[in-house]
């Protein structure tokens, strides 16, 4: 069966790409300066002007948004259309805060679809393909962004959402999906459900998963392939910039998430100075929307650590696969951890799973770390293989990542699975 054909702009030069970039950024910078009161004052203060963007490169003199710019506007403040044109609204779950509220025009909405239906093409869909969305419906822009998209690209979708992980298995059996689109940590616990049904995952009909929602790791990615017999590739997005699709893996390098330059505008920053910094450089992700109506985006912080990369698959440039937040970042006795480092060192003993979570305790002046690892099925917390891993593992994130933890081993099934973003972090320190 043939694949979908690639669309002109995915092939085009890179000078034609940056002309269509500068004219479409110079079309969004007036759009928002015209339209919400909040963008005006920011460039006023700032002391900028639309027009004072004549190349790329002066997008740097434009202030940066950031996650309290919305919620300080919540809800509909930062919007640049009248809240009645809008045709839908997405919000984060708000559980650090006010949620972060974004809208959406029709013309976003099909936008959006586009994006998600390049993301999809590009992971390795072919006509007729049979979709199964596992991403949670509602508010969560992750299961109707995925399902707006693979309609559009003319598959047929089964839309789930998460939960009753039984039944989704009983219906993947029954229906026989190609794709699944579902955070990677749950599908681990569908592959468990399989295994708990007594069916070999491997010889489930799915040929292609597509993750996303949550930093996950090349040896994660390699852990789902091996286990489920499928290609595994990264979806990347986020609500205040579009929703899932904003950069996507192509199925045939798996080098990272190429970036969808025509819609949105990348930079890497250094995130104590927000001075940009050359490609190749690590630094954390901005994000300027380059087509967006409701909710133009200048400059927003991600918070993603990340470096641009040349395109390979495509003429846009990848990201580096995310495998760390700031707002993740754990600061345990002056070192900096992130989860996704003791994920990488725990999937490489074969007594321990990627069900974990990182505890997070203070006594007295000290802050402590506690690993909570799962063992592998059939294999007890108490037997010396397992003891073995324990201390290999506390061995290596003190020589790789520099600070000691505790680890605490706990039989199958031990760790709360997630139906969605898995909650890796448990942060027990007083305030």
């Amino acid at each position: 069966m043939n694949s979908f054909p690639l669309e002109p702009i995915e092939k085009a030069s890179v000078d034609e790409l940056r002309g269509l970039q500068l004219k479409r950024l110079r079309a969004t910078l007036a759009h928002a300066y015209a339209n919400s009161p909040v963008y005006r004052a920011k460039f006023d203060a700032a002391g900028v002007h639309p027009d004072d963007c004549r190349s790329l490169d002066d997008l740097a003199k434009f202030p940066f948004t950031t996650k309290a710019d919305l919620r300080d506007n919540y809800p509909f403040g930062m919007f640049a259309v009248p809240r009645e044109r809008c045709a839908r609204i997405h919000a984060s779950s708000g559980t650090t805060g006010k949620p972060t509220v974004v809208g959406y025009t029709q013309r976003d909405i099909d936008t959006w679809a586009h994006v998600v239906a390049r993301s999809i093409r590009a992971s390795g869909a072919r006509p007729g393909d049979l979709v199964h969305v596992s991403y949670g419906y509602g508010l969560f822009t992750g299961g109707l962004g995925a399902h707006y998209g693979a309609e559009k690209l003319g598959l047929t979708v089964v839309p789930f959402g998460g939960g009753q992980t039984e039944r989704q298995v009983q219906l993947m059996q029954d229906f026989r999906p190609d794709i699944i689109m579902v955070t990677p940590s749950y599908m681990l616990a569908i592959a468990d459900e399989f295994e708990r049904q007594g069916l070999d995952p491997r010889e489930s009909s799915l040929r292609i998963g597509i993750f996303g929602a949550e930093p996950w790791t090349n040896d994660m990615r390699l852990a789902i392939e091996q286990r489920m017999g499928i290609d595994a590739v990264d979806i990347y997005g986020l609500s205040e910039v579009m929703g899932p699709g904003v950069a996507n893996e192509c199925v045939e390098t798996k080098d990272g998430p190429t970036i969808w330059e025509d819609h949105f505008y990348p930079e890497i920053i250094d995130p104590e100075t927000g001075e940009v910094l050359p490609d190749g450089e690590l630094g954390e992700l901005v994000f300027t929307s380059l087509t967006k109506e409701a909710l133009p985006i200048i400059r927003y912080r991600t918070r993603d650590l990340t470096r641009l990369l040349p395109g390979t698959a495509r003429t846009m440039r990848r990201m580096e696969k995310i495998t760390g937040r700031s707002d993740d970042m754990m600061i345990v006795r002056g070192v900096n951890v992130f989860p996704t480092q003791i994920e990488e060192l725990i999937l490489k003993r074969s007594a321990l799973t990627a069900h974990y979570q990182c505890v997070l305790t203070r006594e007295g002046p000290m802050d402590s770390l506690t690993v909570r690892v799962e063992t592998r099925p059939g294999l007890s917390p108490e037997a010396e293989e397992a003891r073995g891993a324990a201390r290999e593992l506390q061995h290596d994130v003190k020589t790789f990542v520099g600070t000691s933890i505790e680890v605490v081993l706990i039989a199958e099934g031990g760790v709360e699975r997630s139906q969605g973003k898995a909650k890796r972090v448990i942060d027990q320190r007083p305030r």
